[in-house]
Formats: C-alpha cells, structure tokens, sequence
C-alpha cells in the first residue's frame, strides 16, 4: 500500500477514542452531526436496517469520520452521513481524496449498489462544491430536516 493511501477502517474497541478527538472549525459543528452521534445511531439504527461507522485514516493516523446506512443487498438505498475531516486535515484537497476513496470503498463493499446518497445543509457551500466535483447531483429535494438529497449514480 502507497504511504498516502486513504485507509477506511470499522470504527473498533481499538479507534473509537482516536474518532472522538476529531475536532472541526466552530463554524462547521452545527453542519453535521457529532461523530458521538455517529456512534450512537450505529447502535439504534435509526434510518434503516444496517448502519455501519468508519473512520478515515492516513499512514494510521484518523482525520475523517463517515457512516453509511443501508438496506443490505438493496441498489439504491445507500447513505453516506456524519462525513467530517479534522480541521487540521482541511482545505489541503483531502476532502475530495477522502470522499473519493468512501465511494470506492461503498462500490466495492456493496456491488449491488447503484445509487449513493447523502444530504447537505443548504448553507454548506463547501460541502455542496465537493459533492458536486465528484459527480454528486442535487434533486432539488429535502428530507425531512430541510437538508438537500444529492445522489450519485454509480455502475
């Protein structure tokens, strides 16, 4: 494996304390939700069948947290949330790295899967200019907390 590999690893009794230090910018902690909150909707589950946390690591050291909730074996019920950067890993093209490497991963770990989705508070410019960049597309929809749906077609 190259030295600047983004890994993704199941968040374990051995990388959870690492997740918990993720620190964003002040701005940015109303936009997504806590990796603890993360952590807690793996346990209960809220949205569907299947919720797993991951963290993001580079050379072993975690600077990016997501989750994806599915409905296992299904083509397009795929959400990416909780998806966060340390701010000291920000602004240096990591996110679009990182972002990158989750969509692989989810089409490798789940090859029945055709549509990824995730939602994004309407003020996050930055966060919809990188969904954008990798081919996510805005319906023009919300979900129930007025956040917009992007989804990415993938084959």
């Amino acid at each position: 494996m190259g030295n600047n590999i983004v890994q993704i690893q199941p968040v374990t009794r051995d990388n959870w304390e690492q997740a918990l230090q993720i620190s964003l910018h002040e701005h940015q902690t109303h936009l997504v939700p806590s990796v603890m909150e993360g952590l807690a909707y793996a346990y209960i589950k809220p949205w569907d069948e299947a919720f797993d946390p991951f963290v993001l690591a580079l050379k072993g050291q975690v600077f990016g947290f997501f989750y994806l909730s599915y409905t296992p074996e299904s083509a397009d019920n795929y959400w990416i949330g909780g998806f966060q950067l340390d701010r000291a890993f920000q602004g240096q093209g990591m996110g679009k790295r990182a972002l990158g490497a989750v969509i692989d991963f989810v089409k490798k770990e789940h090859p029945l899967c055709r549509v990824i989705s995730l939602t994004v508070e309407r003020d996050n410019v930055t966060a919809q200019r990188l969904y954008t960049s990798l081919s996510f597309v805005s319906e023009n929809e919300t979900n129930d907390d007025d956040e917009v749906i992007y989804r990415l077609q993938v084959n």
